[in-house]
């Protein structure tokens, strides 16, 4: 962890550097993944099983049974947390759909909008030291709610070849039955450009790491993307107000989600960036994964600041993933924050109620890509199509606008649509 006192607007690129390998030094091995996807299909993943998990499969494909007995094997505590947040996750999707709105700008022309959903998905859920049962939810379910048509999940096996039951069972609570044992870069090449087993897709979903992020970005030129998504991280904003180890809990939260993630503090108040520093000393020792959240702290940002509107800008530099308002007027804040993917308000938002059931999407926007990028939405599942209906009144009185901007673009063809209509009308 690193204490910067008031620092000057010239360090705040020091203060807001992820710590993130250098792309450039991933991408010639992620380049090969996907050509050797590319070009060997099914054995290139069979390949990368064994390689990188450490497993032999003959068939990539999850079966029925495999689902039938994941689900037998969920306690029936877990299956009940996962409906409740299934249901509170459709509930908020559910409340995103919007009613088809037209206008009409000139008497007879009408003009509106419609959403189709994208008929083929791809979702990719990590595997790693977590099992990300959550992330199916947060993605599956938005995908059926506005109806795509396929949807295909890829996350990675162990050893013996099983998928985490919870991840199966979180897929059949989404309807999902088409599952592939593959992960990483591959399995984003695979939903890509297909294989025998996988099929291709139009879009793909999902969070991941470096190697995962970076072959999103490299697929673009096939396939759509939700966002470059990579590792996690949060930053707090508190005052003198905060619970010490309310904020140090939050941080924590984060740090065990890897040795890549990274937590900021931005803080008002000497006293309570002390007493958060003591906190998580004392939490730590009984996390589990403490020895990953440890890591993760080696490039924690602890930053007093003078004051909220500094805190605010720091933060809005940054581009956070998560951001907590950990403060006395934290609903004043809420209009002057630009950037974030996601905010949690006050000292009992904990992010991780917004990680699992509070209903928003944890699927967010990383590495300083919230300046730029939504975290996932129904909408994220949609196309947006645009209609037009004109009347020959309505032609008439539009006609000569379109005619002069087309003759004064040197496009006489577009112009003679419209007068060829006007010259014939019925």
């Amino acid at each position: 962890m690193k204490l910067y006192k008031y620092p000057s607007f010239e360090l705040w690129p020091e203060i807001c550097r992820r710590p993130v390998q250098d792309a450039q030094q991933i991408l010639p091995v992620v380049s090969g993944i996907i050509k050797d996807v590319q070009q060997k299909g099914d054995a290139a993943l069979r390949s990368f099983a064994k390689k990188f998990d450490g497993v032999d499969l003959p068939e990539l494909a999850v079966t029925a049974a495999e689902i039938k007995q994941a689900a037998a094997a969920v306690p029936p505590q877990l299956k009940a947390a996962l409906k409740q947040a299934k249901q509170n996750i459709e509930a908020f999707h559910r409340s995103q759909k919007e009613p088809v709105q037209k206008i009409t700008p000139l008497k007879g022309v009408t003009c509106w909008r419609e959403s189709r959903p994208v008929e083929k998905v791809g979702l990719y859920i990590p595997g790693g030291s977590a099992p990300l049962f959550s992330t199916v939810l947060m993605l599956g379910l938005p995908a059926r709610i506005a109806g795509c048509k396929e949807v295909i999940l890829c996350t990675p096996c162990n050893k013996e070849g099983k998928v985490h039951p919870a991840v199966l069972y979180a897929a059949s609570l989404c309807g999902i039955t088409k599952i592939f044992k593959t992960g990483g870069a591959q399995a984003i090449a695979a939903m890509a450009y297909g294989t025998e087993s996988i099929p291709r897709v139009f879009k793909i979903f999902g969070p991941g790491n470096q190697y995962v992020t970076v072959a999103k970005q490299l697929v673009q030129n096939k396939v759509a993307i939700d966002m470059p998504a990579g590792p996690s991280e949060v930053l707090v904003i508190a005052d003198e107000t905060a619970q010490a180890d309310f904020v140090a809990a939050d941080l924590l939260a984060q740090a065990e989600h890897g040795p890549d993630s990274q937590v900021i503090l931005v803080s008002t108040n000497a006293a309570l960036i002390k007493k958060t520093e003591r906190a998580i000393t004392q939490q730590l020792k009984v996390l589990p994964r403490n020895a990953i959240a440890a890591k993760a702290l080696a490039h924690a940002r602890f930053v007093l600041v003078k004051n909220k509107e500094q805190a605010v800008a720091l933060s809005d530099f940054y581009a956070p993933e998560h951001l907590i308002l950990a403060c006395k007027t934290s609903t004043r804040l809420l209009k002057s924050i630009t950037t974030a993917g996601s905010v949690f308000i006050g000292n009992y938002s904990p992010e991780s109620v917004g990680d699992y059931a509070s209903g928003t999407n944890h699927t967010l926007p990383t590495n300083g890509y919230a300046a730029a990028y939504s975290g996932v939405s129904l909408d994220s599942f949609y196309k947006k199509i645009t209609f037009q209906q004109l009347s020959v009144q309505g032609l008439q009185a539009i006609a000569g606008t379109v005619t002069t901007m087309a003759e004064a673009e040197g496009l006489q063809a577009h112009a003679n649509a419209v007068t060829v209509r006007i010259k014939n009308k019925q």
